[in-house]
């Protein structure tokens, strides 16, 4: 039986968990601790490419360097010689799990508060690599594990670079690092980038899990990147009626193309984030009612760009547990569960239907039972009596006196008297 292979006399590599574009991931076991661990190395190919070799220990020393729950933890590195080839690998916590590429892939619809809340694991990540000083400058889903319990980890500092370098521009030789997908409007212009640019990611994350599409597509990278820089996303409930107005304005301001007027910090996103699922008001309605989606001026030129040859980054994928929910909605219906409708509004209908039927019952046998009949009495003499005194005779016995016509301007003779009979009125 072949032995495993082994790394720095402790690590033993097992099963290939992921492959991307510049590394390999491998289920292993520290036998000098007796854990399960994961060993990434850069790929044979790239391992004799300096840059690539810059860029894979670059990711070590800024994971290494991040010690919180929301961020997969790297616990040793080193480096392995083959053909007498240097190929630098970082060990890594095992997250037993999925990528949430994986899970937007699997087909089933994600609520859009478990949405929610998986990117407020995402933003507290972020909002410590930020305080340290890291800017990612790759989230996507492919970037992002969720754990068997549904804790969110974010992983693969492949481009991370420190805030204040004079390298954090995304540009090198035209070529653009990072997805395109994904990529903020400064880093598709090849701009200097700060944490800002990754809360831009974050909320085409989002977009994409509410509504399972990114907020740009496109033919090329280049297509996508052109529309990063001077197209505006759709409101996300335009494809999902379910999702709230206050879902679409943290976003929709997280996807502003002026960093100025985008979340400033990943806790004021978190922020917004958290009143929206406790029902409050969001800092972000009033916001874009205020200043608008906030593009770049026009007369700004468009940088060329063209996808870099192996940049996309390596993922773990460990097998999905399909008893797994997730806080998916496996029904075939409408991504939430409809509340069922109180009763009340419909007892109140069958009352006032059984009221109204009561009611025209009670008019019919009233009207056919001779009460409502025409009945006749005797009426008061308005003969020779002036229109005042006959008005007060009609009153008195509960009669009402129509006005006297007008009288011709002219009469060539006396109007003759009526004759004094006594006439039938009607009530």
């Amino acid at each position: 039986m072949e032995e495993p292979r082994r790394l720095g006399g402790r690590y033993e590599l097992g099963q290939v968990l992921g492959r991307g574009g510049m590394a390999e991931v491998y289920l292993a076991h520290d036998t000098r601790l007796g854990r399960t661990v994961a060993v990434k190395t850069l790929r044979a190919d790239l391992a004799r490419d300096p840059s690539f070799q810059a860029r894979f220990r670059r990711e070590a020393q800024s994971a290494a360097s991040l010690n919180h729950p929301a961020i997969v933890a790297v616990y040793d590195t080193g480096e392995d010689y083959i053909d007498g080839v240097s190929i630098p690998y970082i060990v890594m916590e095992y997250v037993d799990g999925s990528t949430l590429r994986e899970l937007l892939h699997s087909g089933r619809k994600l609520l859009p508060e478990r949405a929610m809340e998986m990117t407020i694991g995402i933003l507290q990540g972020l909002e410590y690599a930020h305080r340290n000083g890291i800017v990612h400058r790759d989230i996507k889903p492919a970037n992002v594990m969720l754990t068997r319990n549904g804790q969110v980890k974010v992983m693969d500092f492949g481009i991370a670079r420190a805030m204040g370098d004079s390298g954090m521009t995304m540009t090198q030789t035209a070529a653009v690092i990072g997805t395109a997908q994904y990529l903020s409007p400064e880093q598709a212009k090849g701009e200097q980038v700060d944490a800002r640019s990754d809360l831009y990611s974050t909320g085409c994350l989002l977009y994409e899990l509410l509504t399972v599409r990114p907020p740009f597509v496109g033919d090329s990278p280049v297509a996508v990147a052109y529309q990063h820089v001077r197209e505006e996303p759709q409101s996300p409930s335009v494809f999902d009626p379910e999702i709230t107005p206050e879902m679409d304005a943290i976003v929709l301001k997280a996807l502003v193309k002026d960093p100025n007027y985008r979340y400033q910090s990943a806790d004021e996103m978190r922020a917004d984030i958290e009143a929206c699922l406790d029902g409050q008001p969001v800092g972000a309605t009033a916001a874009l009612g205020a200043v608008g989606y906030g593009g770049y001026p026009d007369d700004q030129p468009t940088t060329a760009l063209r996808p870099e040859a192996g940049g996309g980054a390596t993922t773990m994928l460990p097998p999905m547990n399909p008893d797994d929910g997730y806080g998916y909605d496996d029904s075939q219906g409408r991504r939430r569960q409809q509340p069922k409708k109180s009763s009340t509004s419909t007892v109140l209908l069958v009352v006032a239907g059984v009221l109204v039927l009561v009611g025209a019952i009670l008019i019919g046998k009233w009207a056919f039972s001779g009460n409502g009949a025409d009945q006749s009495f005797d009426a008061p003499n308005f003969v020779d009596h002036t229109y005042a005194d006959a008005q007060k005779m009609a009153v008195n016995s509960d009669l009402k006196l129509a006005a006297p016509p007008a009288r011709p301007a002219r009469t060539s003779r006396r109007a003759r008297s009526a004759p004094r009979t006594r006439r039938r009125a009607r009530r």
